[in-house]
């Protein structure tokens, strides 16, 4: 063996190393890169819990048939019950949709009150799979006993 041979094996393993070292920075690199965009995307979401029914419509060719929450006030004299939920019609300023739901709605759920409601537009109506009604302060002074019964407080 020669010494231009013996300095080409020593070499070989240094260069492996480095190459070992770049991807190994690379792969680093790219995984920290997507742990910050899942960070940065999940933040956002979180900011925006959700969308007035004004909102919505505006955004609905770029919401499409994506889940998320809507904020509205359900309209008198539009609730009709259905053998699988509830349909009904909620407002937010000038703007009106129609909601089907699919389920039982909260004990709570009346004409006149806000809700929010989790789904998705289908053609011409919003599909519901989630209705939670927002109640001020006033259910606990007016019903006390029953929020301490049912294991909460009233504070």
């Amino acid at each position: 063996m020669n010494f231009r041979e013996g300095e080409r094996k020593a070499a070989a393993p240094a260069l492996n190393s480095r190459s070992k070292m770049t991807r190994s920075l690379l792969v680093l690199g790219l995984i920290l890169l997507a742990l910050a965009y899942v960070l940065f995307k999940g933040a956002t979401n979180s900011l925006q819990y959700f969308l007035t029914v004004q909102q919505a419509n505006a955004s609905r060719a770029k919401l499409g048939d994506t889940t998320f929450r809507m904020e509205g006030v359900v309209v008198p004299g539009s609730i009709v019950a259905t053998p699988v939920g509830v349909d009904f019609t909620i407002r937010y300023s000038s703007s009106l949709d129609r909601v089907i739901d699919y389920g039982t709605p909260p004990q709570l759920f009346q004409p006149s009150i806000p809700v929010v409601i989790q789904g998705h537009f289908q053609g011409n109506a919003f599909l519901s799979d989630l209705i939670m009604v927002k109640h001020s302060s006033n259910y606990v002074a007016e019903h006390p006993n029953r929020i301490k019964d049912a294991g909460g407080t009233a504070s």
